[in-house]
């Protein structure tokens, strides 16, 4: 089956598996799908992630993250940037999610890095998403 915006296929199979109470969610994989992935679990919106060959392009594990009460640590995920509407920000004009509550990924000429990141490095991009 043809996936038209891989990003956003990604986000809702996350979704999904919040809805569900999934402890694990599978991907498929790619550079930057791994990336943001990565991003995700250093800012402890994921557990963990974990990869797995299938003879194809491979398979990215997200192990999602719960609190003691039994809360996925995400409450929501948005896809920002579109194949029809591009978004690109300047790092003075990267958006706050939830009143810095929550986190933007961005892609940049530096790689995949959060709004915190980009600003201190002061670099803009491509916003992929948000995160609270």
């Amino acid at each position: 089956m043809s996936v038209s915006d891989p990003i956003a296929d990604m986000l809702t199979r996350i979704r999904n598996g919040i809805e569900t109470r999934a402890q694990t969610v599978i991907i498929p994989a790619s550079g930057l799908k791994k990336e943001v992935l990565k991003t995700m679990v250093a800012e402890g919106y994921l557990a963990d992630i974990g990869e797995e060959e299938d003879g194809k392009q491979g398979l990215l594990i997200a192990y999602l993250k719960y609190d003691d009460n039994d809360n996925c640590v995400i409450d929501g995920l948005k896809r920002e940037s579109k194949q029809g509407r591009r978004v690109y920000v300047k790092s003075e004009d990267i958006p706050k999610v939830r009143s810095g509550f929550g986190t933007v990924i961005l892609t940049t000429s530096r790689g995949v890095m959060t709004d915190t990141q980009a600003r201190k490095l002061g670099v803009g991009g491509e916003v992929i998403c948000s995160i609270w």
